[in-house]
C-alpha cells in the first residue's frame, strides 16, 4: 500500500564552516568538500541520498559563515530537528546554523538577490599562530583609508572580466553593491556584497586593494586595469584562507537569511 504520509518538501539550512581541509564547497569525486559532508550527515540522518544544492561555490580553503544551502527531502522532521540532528553528524569544521521550510521552488543560488563576503588581512609585524588559518598575513603597515577610497571607483554594474580567471566564458558583468575597507586594531577588514561573485574575483580585487595600501599603486588602479586603460603582467591573487563567506541575502525570508540583516 502506498504511504499516504510520504512528502516532499524542501529546506534552506544556513552553514558555518572552517574550509581549511576541503577543497572547496562543490563536491569532488576524490576530494573532500563541505557539499560531500553536508550530503553524507543528511543520508545518516534521514536514511536518504540527497543532492544539496549552495548559494555559492567557496573556494578551496576558504569559510563561511553564512552560506546557504537547500534540501529536497521526504522526512517528516521539523525544521530545529534538523539543527540538532546534524550537530553530532557534521564533522566539528561544519556546523548547521539554522534551518528553515522553504517553498519547493526555491533555488539557493538563483533566488539570491546578493551575497557579501568578507576578507581578512593581518596587518601587524609578525604572523599569528592562531590566526593563520583564517587571516592573510601582511606585515608591512597598510594604508587602510587609501584602499577605502580605491574601493569606491568600482561600485555599480560594469564588467569585471579581468578580475577573474581566464577560462571563465559565461557573462562576467556583476554589480558591485559595497565595497568597505576599515581596521580593527591587528586587523585589516575588505567586505564586499555583489548580486554575485565570480572565480576568484573578491581574492583578486583584494590583492589588488593591498597595492593600494602599500603605496605601490594608485588609488585608481583598480578601475584603470578593470577598464583596460593598463595591464599587469600577472594580476595578483590573495591565498583562500582569508576569505569567508559572510552571508546570502534573499527578498522573502526569516531572520539570518533576509537583505535587512546586511545593511
Amino acid at each position: 500500500m502506498e504511504h499516504q504520509d510520504r512528502f516532499v518538501r524542501k529546506l534552506a539550512l544556513v552553514l558555518e564552516y572552517d574550509g581549511t581541509r576541503y577543497h572547496g564547497f562543490q563536491l569532488q569525486a576524490n576530494a573532500p568538500t563541505v557539499q560531500g559532508q553536508v550530503e553524507e550527515a543528511i543520508r545518516r540522518f534521514t536514511g536518504q541520498k540527497v543532492r544539496v544544492k549552495g548559494a555559492s561555490r567557496t573556494d578551496a580553503g576558504a569559510h563561511a559563515t553564512g552560506q546557504v544551502v537547500a534540501v529536497a527531502t521526504e522526512a517528516p522532521y521539523p525544521p530545529e530537528t534538523w539543527v540538532r540532528a546534524l550537530h553530532p553528524l557534521l564533522p566539528e569544521d561544519i556546523k548547521v546554523r539554522a534551518a528553515y521550510q522553504v517553498p519547493l521552488s526555491f533555488d539557493a543560488r538563483r533566488h539570491a538577490t546578493s551575497r557579501t563576503y568578507r576578507y581578512l588581512i593581518l596587518n601587524r609585524p609578525t604572523p599569528s599562530p592562531l590566526r593563520r588559518w583564517t587571516t592573510h598575513w601582511v606585515p608591512g603597515w597598510l594604508d587602510v583609508e587609501a584602499m577605502a577610497r580605491a574601493a569606491q571607483y568600482l561600485i555599480g554594474t560594469r564588467d569585471f572580466a579581468r578580475f577573474t580567471v581566464p577560462s571563465y566564458h559565461r557573462s562576467t558583468v556583476r554589480r558591485l553593491d559595497r565595497w568597505d575597507v576599515w581596521r580593527e586594531e591587528e586587523l585589516v577588514v575588505q567586505e564586499l556584497k555583489a548580486n554575485a561573485f565570480l572565480p576568484q574575483q573578491v581574492r583578486r580585487m583584494a590583492a589588488m586593494l593591498v597595492e593600494v595600501g602599500r603605496g605601490t599603486l594608485p588609488e585608481s588602479a583598480l578601475l584603470d586595469f578593470a577598464e583596460g586603460r593598463w595591464e599587469l603582467p600577472t594580476p595578483p591573487i590573495l591565498p583562500a584562507h582569508g576569505l569567508c563567506l559572510v552571508r546570502v541575502n534573499y527578498p522573502d525570508f526569516p531572520p539570518g537569511l533576509g537583505d535587512s540583516h546586511d545593511a
